[in-house]
């Protein structure tokens, strides 16, 4: 069992997924200065609101705040968008090592048919 573990650890998939993550960590403050700093003040200079955690409604004795909601998702999709990039960045950057590699499958199937033919 510990050397199953051992080999687990030692695939690469793990310290990948451990990097990502202490990255994904680090990347938090980041986003929610960029958010509270720099995005809400923007959006509520528009909007007329200097914050948007004091945006509520009353039912009763219950207090809906929506405006830290509005806060978290802005965030969400800033963060995602930021995902979204550094993913198409990768992916770019993946693909042109990819096609460096050789003849596609289709090719490969192509040569291996005509010389079938030439028999």
């Amino acid at each position: 069992m510990l050397q199953e573990f051992k080999d687990f650890i030692n695939k690469g998939g793990i310290f990948e997924a451990a990097v990502g993550l202490v990255m994904a960590l680090a990347f938090v403050p980041v986003v929610g200065s960029m958010v509270d700093d720099i995005i809400m003040p923007i959006v509520a200079a528009i909007f007329g609101q200097p914050d948007f955690q004091r945006l509520t409604i009353d039912i009763g004795d219950a207090v809906i705040s929506y405006g830290s909601f509005l806060t978290v998702l802005i965030s969400f999709v800033i963060i995602g968008f930021v995902l979204f990039m550094l993913v198409k960045a990768y992916n770019n950057m993946t693909a042109d090592e990819d096609e460096d590699s050789g003849p596609s499958d289709s090719d490969l199937l192509a040569e291996i048919r005509d010389a079938l033919k030439n028999r």
